[in-house]
């Protein structure tokens, strides 16, 4: 068995100068293929269950998935809710069996987000359960537009809010499906002499490979979220199957003809970013 919190890996990982993946899972297929990679592998991951992967499934399936997946690992893998809006969310996941809650407040007002995190983090952390908060807005591809992270505010969430790890807004981007290398490097470092809290950058894929290396090995940034790159790939690859496949109907066997190629770009994501950097 080896459930882990976020706490445990990002904490060596920011040790040893390499970042873990959290890498967002919507149903059974592709958590058990981010498990069996990391597994491959030998390394650490962050399964996570965000607001869509809970809109059709619930919570306590998912924290029995998710644990059921980690009981069957060698290598430590943490059961994060992603994105909770509300301390009922939060709370849902605590009592489901997930490792990590992450809290978003980002919308609030400073002095709201840190003492809504406070109080979920008081509470995760009677039962060892680590917290992710968010200081600073991360957009959405062809949405809202994010807002940087005040470095100095950054500071102050970081003091007071009892947060085990700190998303920030780096010029990173939600549902990007372009990479590019806009990340605000200068902000990242403001942040880095301020608080030496593990910090989480949302919306990765729209980052390039390079860029991502770079980051993982010489700032403590220390979890890259991967939703859409594996979403990509997972489409591309079942629309081809349907098309080259027209009398298959069994959507298990349609499912299953996506996994090798979903395996792929989750090793590649993972061998990125989570190798140390000596």
């Amino acid at each position: 068995m080896t459930v882990a919190t976020l706490s445990e890996v990002l904490q060596k990982a920011k040790k040893d100068k390499y970042a873990v993946a959290g890498l967002v899972v919507l149903g059974w297929e592709d958590a058990r293929c981010y498990a069996e990679v990391a597994e491959d592998l030998n390394l650490p991951v962050i399964l996570q269950a965000g607001p869509g992967c809970r809109a059709n499934t619930p919570v306590p399936i998912l924290g029995k998935m998710f644990r059921y997946l980690a009981d069957q690992s060698s290598c430590p893998v943490v059961c994060h809710l992603d994105h909770g809006y509300t301390k009922e969310e939060c709370m849902e996941g605590i009592d489901s069996g997930f490792t990590s809650i992450m809290f978003d407040g980002s919308k609030l007002s400073l002095n709201e987000n840190i003492e809504k995190t406070h109080e979920i983090a008081e509470l995760a952390h009677k039962t060892n359960i680590s917290v992710e908060g968010e200081i600073g807005f991360v957009g959405y591809n062809e949405g809202a537009e994010s807002q940087n992270t005040d470095p100095i505010q950054a500071k102050q969430f970081a003091e007071l809010s009892g947060c085990d790890a700190m998303a920030i807004s780096a010029g990173n981007i939600h549902l990007q499906t372009n990479t590019s290398s806009s990340i605000d490097l200068d902000v990242i470092e403001q942040i880095e002499k301020l608080t030496d809290v593990p910090l989480v950058l949302h919306g990765s894929s729209g980052i390039d490979y390079p860029l991502r290396r770079s980051i993982a090995n010489n700032t403590n940034v220390c979890k890259f979220n991967i939703g859409t790159e594996l979403r990509k790939t997972f489409g591309d690859t079942l629309r081809e199957e349907i098309t080259n496949n027209p009398s298959i109907y069994d959507r298990i066997q349609l499912i299953k003809s996506t996994l090798p190629k979903l395996k792929e770009t989750t090793k590649k994501v993972l061998e990125n970013i989570s190798q140390f950097s000596h």
